[in-house]
């Protein structure tokens, strides 16, 4: 019997504020900042990427590129999409 499968959709586990707030700052462990760019696009998504791009001041196709796997994003572009999305950073020794 063929095992089954379902393609994953991160969408369905960031449906709270906990919930992407926990997915970046895992994505924040890995210390990659490729998979950080694309953790950020996927919470993004989730919330509304016309929104958000909207309150980080870029349109919503620069967004869709700066977080991708293979984006770079601005310091003020990272900033302002952690503004959008209701989330801060914090720095601990």
């Amino acid at each position: 019997m063929p095992i089954e499968t379902r393609e994953f959709d991160i969408q369905n586990y960031l449906k709270t504020p906990e919930e992407r707030a926990a997915y970046i700052e895992a994505a924040l462990e890995e210390n990659d900042p490729a998979f950080l760019a694309k953790a950020l696009g996927d919470v993004a998504r989730a919330q509304g990427m016309t929104q958000v791009a909207k309150d980080a001041g870029v349109t919503r196709e620069a967004l869709y590129r700066a977080l991708s796997e293979k984006g770079d994003p601005r310091l003020s572009t990272f900033m302002g999409v952690l503004h959008s999305l209701g989330l801060k950073m914090r720095i601990a020794a």
